[in-house]
């Protein structure tokens, strides 16, 4: 296997420097998932409700299903990344994303735009994330934290930029022209820059494939490579199953229904979206400070603390009205997203090895997906019936509770150097 970030111990920056192809690979691909996240699609969605007639609830619904359709789709495509060439799999996602957008420059009816969303979201939130964190995972031994806090931070970045861009060119161009002119820039730019930083790595996935056939044993920590089959067949993956899956489902459901939040609070929206700064600052400073984390201290241990920040957020929420809660709000929920992507991902590859890890890690992140789609579903559910932000604040700072209970005997079992219950 070829050891990349030698010493655990390097500052970023010289494990930046020595690693730069593949960390640029990895930052890449998180960028470019953008493309298919919610913030960056909730964007157009004004002149495509507007166009095709839906009202508020009509996209919502046709957002969720083709979201949902994505999540199983992911189950099948993620595990490929584990039998293909990472070239020849980059290139066919980065492809996928190009046409995708062209689709959502051309969509004449309503089934043609459940099928773009449904691509961006496969392509985008789901396949170019894919790409990026189980690379990172995957090639980097003592140096996982910090591989995949840096591709990481690909994630803040988009959010930081990309809003801004998509306003100016639905301004400038109009909404099709815009998904167009997205279209060419990532068909010439994207997929022939990804493909150049991946240079010299047949002989990186080589020594990594003959480490992995000639042992039982692969160097992520010592632990065994289970498959997916193996992997469902223990009860730690069920115990940590509640807590990965909290942000995607807690975070998107809030944003979906900031409006309404804000509304409920006194805030105005200028305000809201002001406050977001604070979010991707907060996101990225914790993406930085986690993969040091990760590194000393192993992921699993981290598993009782990522949200706490969240809880933290959720009290805000809970006990203030104060515009200024809105920024802490926020601030506090940018934390436990920014140590969300590091800490799960890493704990994959400790407990269950790297061999698997595309097919394991394709199904915990279609399960995040099937999460962050039912999020905005329920938490409508709750609003129609008169439920207050405040009990719905409180009902999931009750869920983060009992999953922090649940990751505590997997720590206990990974402290004690057990690979399993027993």
């Amino acid at each position: 296997m070829v050891t990349l970030g030698r010493d655990r111990n390097s500052t970023y920056w010289t494990f930046a420097v020595e690693n730069r192809r593949l960390l640029a690979f990895g930052f890449l691909a998180a960028f470019c998932s953008s493309f298919g996240q919610t913030f960056f699609i909730s964007l157009f969605s004004g002149e495509i409700r507007a166009e095709f007639a839906l009202s508020d609830g009509d996209f919502g619904a046709l957002y969720s299903a083709a979201t949902l359709v994505s999540g199983f789709s992911l189950i099948w495509l993620g595990r490929k990344i584990d039998q293909l060439d990472l070239r020849i799999y980059s290139a066919f996602v980065g492809v996928g994303i190009v046409a995708a957008c062209l689709l959502m420059a051309g969509v004449v009816s309503t089934v043609m735009l459940g099928l773009a969303i449904f691509m961006l979201r496969l392509t985008g939130q789901g396949l170019m994330s894919h790409v990026a964190m189980t690379s990172m995972a995957r090639y980097f031994e003592s140096g996982r934290g910090k591989a995949i806090s840096i591709a990481s931070f690909g994630y803040p970045a988009g959010e930081a930029l990309f809003p801004t861009v998509a306003v100016l060119s639905i301004a400038a161009l109009g909404w099709r022209e815009s998904w167009i002119a997205i279209g060419v820039i990532l068909a010439t730019v994207l997929v022939p820059i990804l493909l150049w930083l991946l240079k010299g790595h047949a002989a990186r996935d080589r020594g990594l494939r003959d480490r992995m056939q000639g042992t039982a044993q692969d160097t992520a920590g010592g632990s065994a490579s289970w498959s997916r089959r193996q992997m469902l067949g223990d009860p730690r993956f069920y115990l940590i199953l509640p807590a990965a899956l909290a942000p995607s489902f807690i975070v998107t459901g809030l944003f979906f229904h900031q409006v309404h939040l804000a509304q409920s609070k006194g805030w105005s929206m200028a305000w809201v979206a002001s406050c977001f700064v604070g979010f991707a600052v907060a996101q990225g400073i914790a993406v930085l400070q986690t993969g040091s984390l990760v590194d000393r201290i192993g992921a699993v241990r981290l598993l009782p603390y990522f949200l706490m920040p969240l809880a933290c957020a959720l009290l805000v929420l809970w006990f203030f009205d104060h515009p200024g809660a809105a920024l802490i709000y926020l601030m506090a929920m940018g934390v436990t997203s920014g140590m969300t992507a590091t800490i799960v991902t890493a704990v994959w590859a400790e407990l269950y090895g790297v061999l698997h890890l595309g097919a394991i890690r394709a199904l915990a992140a279609a399960l995040a997906v099937l999460s962050s789609a039912l999020s905005p579903v329920s938490i409508g559910w709750m609003i129609d019936r008169g439920i207050s932000m405040e009990a719905v604040a409180l009902l999931c700072l009750a869920y983060i509770g009992l999953a922090i209970l649940l990751v505590l005997p997997v720590v206990r079992w990974q402290s004690a150097g057990r690979m399993a219950p027993g």
